[in-house]
């Protein structure tokens, strides 16, 4: 594409981001499904993928909490990435992201099919309309595990805040300090709380609709064939590459583009 339309295309794209969260930088968590530990290896190649994401993009990212896997991979990681419009563009990667390899984990060298969630959440200050209660909070400490047994906190640094009247549970370990642990953990906890306001608010604009297809939160959005062929394709927009090595390594810029366009040609003219 040439430059001037480049350019356009850009500005275009940032009109699309017009919600209330869409400036704020983003917390992206990472989940294995499915597929035992190529899950988890699984999980760990899209945290590398949305690392060199934001490399590209310019955004600065922090690991905010992580679960190493037993053999390979991980079970969990919270990621930060910092910069504007963050959460704008990577609300696009919120789902089940597949992947169909031959394992390196079978010694058959048999082709397995994986499963990792991604979770994007706003980065939410104190300044904002969603309300805590400290009678609603079950605040616990806990001896930080360190990065592959690495710096590892010989206090309780590490924090778990648990929201009793959602049930939603959250924790950070990434600062030595418990204070600052706790300050994080609850900017985590905002953002989980408005991505709940955001989803219901997605899901009336889903009912207005009529809509009962595979577009639900936490379905299958997008699916990486590494065997018998080479494809990354998006289901909601069926925008697809052939060039499987490119996406890994962060050029997500045609998924998003298209997902951000095609969410708001389905929004336009419905009632907020």
């Amino acid at each position: 594409m040439p430059p001037m339309e480049a350019r356009v295309s850009q500005l275009e794209l940032r009109l699309l981001l017009s919600g209330p969260y869409d400036s704020r930088s983003a917390i992206l968590e990472l989940h294995p499904g499915a597929g035992g530990v190529d899950s988890q290896d699984w999980a760990a190649m899209l945290m590398r993928m949305y690392i060199r994401f934001s490399e590209r993009a310019g955004y600065s990212v922090e690991v905010l909490d992580y679960l190493a896997g037993e053999e390979a991979g991980l079970k969990s990681v919270a990621l930060l990435v910092k910069g504007e419009m963050a959460y704008g563009y990577l609300q696009a990667e919120k789902g089940v992201h597949r992947l169909v390899r031959l394992s390196p984990f079978d010694a058959a060298n048999r082709r397995h099919t994986s499963f990792a969630s991604v979770s994007v959440l706003p980065e939410i200050s104190e300044d904002t309309e969603i309300e805590i209660l400290a009678e609603d909070l079950r605040i616990d400490t806990y001896r930080s595990s360190g990065a592959g047994g690495q710096s590892v906190n010989k206090t309780d640094s590490a924090v778990r805040i648990t929201h009793l009247p959602t049930g939603i549970v959250v924790q950070c370990q990434n600062e030595r300090s418990q204070l600052n642990n706790k300050t994080t953990a609850l900017k985590m906890l905002r953002g989980k709380l408005v991505e709940r306001k955001i989803r219901a608010h997605q899901q009336e604009i889903d009912r207005l609709r009529g809509d009962t297809g595979d577009i639900a939160w936490g379905n299958q959005i997008r699916s990486y064939v590494f065997h018998p062929y080479n494809m990354v394709k998006d289901h909601r927009t069926n925008v697809d590459t052939g060039n499987v090595q490119a996406v890994m390594d962060g050029a997500l810029d045609m998924f998003i583009d298209a997902f951000l366009r095609w969410q708001a040609e389905r929004n336009r003219g419905l009632p907020h």
